[in-house]
């Protein structure tokens, strides 16, 4: 059975509401304090089993009670967590959530996610076949996911890379992705000398620009289009990039074409930011096909 294979980090967030960000030096009263399920890989894997998809994780953590809840966490969403280890000698990933004035800022710590090394993933490579679909990001080291997409280039697995946090990659490793979807900070530090327009030029039908809720930037070739976003209010934005990737890549999955499968990503993000915490809003595909935006050509199981 075809897998969409998500490679990269599993946390837990610890999420502060407030009404605005301090200051440097400054100490504010909150609003609220969550601990919920992240990681980009993790959200990622959940928001495309929520939709249908047959998923696998391949990831670590520590070998301490956020590790537990995590992997029990992903087991109940019925993700295959065969391949998510537990590491000794680290902690469990963990990012730092400031939610304020409508949007999120984030401190991420690696912890157990910095095992996702060369060591640990060769052996797991071998395990792929040409019809899996991988999913990465980069909160896992930057050699693990060279390798990874070396992998796949030379065995014609098709990957997306979510190049987020924000860092260097190398041209030769943006040439042999399927496709690349920075939003627009994660573009500018990419392509630092290119504007959004002949960035976009430069990689037809790869690089796909998120714009939060404005939708999504791409060029199919012979013009740039901007697949736009389903205008909602918003209750916690966090976790909306990994919701368009997860469900972009269930649409492409399903044989929907590179532009309805932005649009299906477009439309679970605008649903999953509509309740708390990076994995608490991402819709079923019941909740979906409920939208007034649900298209009939999209009907897959």
């Amino acid at each position: 059975m075809n897998q969409i294979i998500v490679i990269g980090s599993a946390s837990t967030d610890f999420v502060v509401k407030t009404e605005k960000r301090p200051k440097k030096g400054e100490t504010l009263i909150g609003q609220d304090f969550q601990t919920t399920f992240g990681g980009k890989g993790a959200n990622q894997a959940v928001a495309a089993v929520r939709l249908g998809a047959n998923v696998k994780m391949i990831g670590a953590v520590g070998e301490d009670l956020y590790g537990d809840e995590i992997i029990a966490n992903l087991a109940k969403e019925k993700i295959d967590v065969t391949n998510v280890e537990r590491v000794p000698h680290l902690g469990t990933g963990s990012a730092h959530i400031t939610l304020s004035e409508g949007d999120n800022s984030i401190i991420v710590i690696p912890g157990a996610n910095n095992a996702i090394n060369e060591k640990m993933i060769k052996p797991l490579l071998t395990t792929l076949n040409k019809e899996d679909f991988v999913i990465l990001q980069q909160e896992i080291p930057s050699e693990t996911v060279e390798i990874i997409i070396d992998y796949c280039f030379e065995h014609g697995i098709q990957t997306v890379l979510n190049p987020a946090p924000a860092r260097q990659i190398a041209k030769k490793t943006i040439d042999k992705v399927t496709y690349l979807t920075p939003n627009e900070h994660e573009f500018e530090l990419l392509f630092p000398n290119h504007s959004l327009e002949s960035g976009l030029a430069m990689y037809p039908n790869k690089l796909l620009v998120t714009l939060g809720s404005k939708g999504v930037v791409y060029h199919n070739g012979q013009e740039q289009l901007i697949i736009s976003g389903y205008q909602v209010n918003p209750t916690d934005t966090t976790g909306a990039g990994d919701t368009f990737n997860g469900a972009f890549v269930v649409g492409l999955m399903n044989q929907l074409s590179l532009k309805e499968s932005i649009r299906f990503g477009n439309l679970a993000a605008s649903l999953s930011i509509q309740k708390f915490g990076a994995q608490g809003g991402m819709p079923t595909l019941e909740e979906l096909k409920g939208s007034d935006h649900y298209e009939k050509e999209w009907d897959f199981k």
